[in-house]
């Protein structure tokens, strides 16, 4: 009786339930295991998390999670940074020792560095915080990889209705260097408000 109910509901709804469709590749493998989920905060400098925590190990291969140019690699406040630029979007790897120069065009899934341990979210295990940015506004990264919010999409193939998530993020092909880069140094090292890290300790 309740599963002919809830049968019912859905199709005068007419929505069904399908996960985000990747767009990039996780930059651990095998398949991390995610320690803390995305909590952005609910305004500029208030607490919350803009990013992911992807658990691995000391030295553990730090891959790109989709094609670009490196716009930063360095050290930040103490710890590994490597941003990639992919257009519209930039994707950010801490704490990481880089592999990767600045400026370098980088392909989906090659190698830009490597997991350290100090500095990291999970301390005493290591862990690759993972950040996924629109200009200066936080996304969710794990939409990159189909494993973000679920989104609730029509059957009719209307638009979404209710609460429904929009479209992930798309990386476009052989992305370079954004305005974002150009606004500060070209292509010489961005201060830290231009890489897109927070220095708290959560971020």
């Amino acid at each position: 009786m309740v599963a002919s109910a809830v049968a019912v509901l859905f199709s005068l709804i007419g929505l069904f339930v399908v996960p985000a469709a990747p767009t990039a590749s996780w930059p651990l493998d095998p398949r991390p295991e995610v320690v803390h989920g995305f909590d952005p905060p609910s305004s500029t400098w208030g607490a919350g998390h803009r990013g992911v925590d992807l658990l691995g190990f000391p030295g553990q291969r730090v891959h790109a999670a989709a094609a670009g140019t490196v716009t930063f690699a360095s050290t930040l406040a103490g710890r590994g940074v490597v941003v990639v630029n992919h257009g519209a979007l930039r994707t950010t790897y801490e704490p990481v020792d880089a592999s990767v120069r600045l400026g370098e065009l980088v392909s989906e899934g090659q190698l830009i560095g490597t997991l350290q341990l100090g500095m990291s979210h999970c301390f005493p295990r290591a862990c690759l915080h993972w950040g996924l940015l629109r200009g200066r506004t936080y996304l969710d990264p794990l939409t990159l990889v189909g494993a973000g919010p679920i989104r609730l999409l029509p059957i009719d193939g209307a638009a979404p209705v209710g609460r429904a998530q929009s479209r992930p993020p798309t990386v476009a092909a052989g992305a370079r260097s954004g305005a974002w880069v150009g606004e500060a140094v070209g292509l010489s090292q961005p201060l830290g408000g231009d890489v897109g890290v927070d220095l708290g300790g959560r971020e």
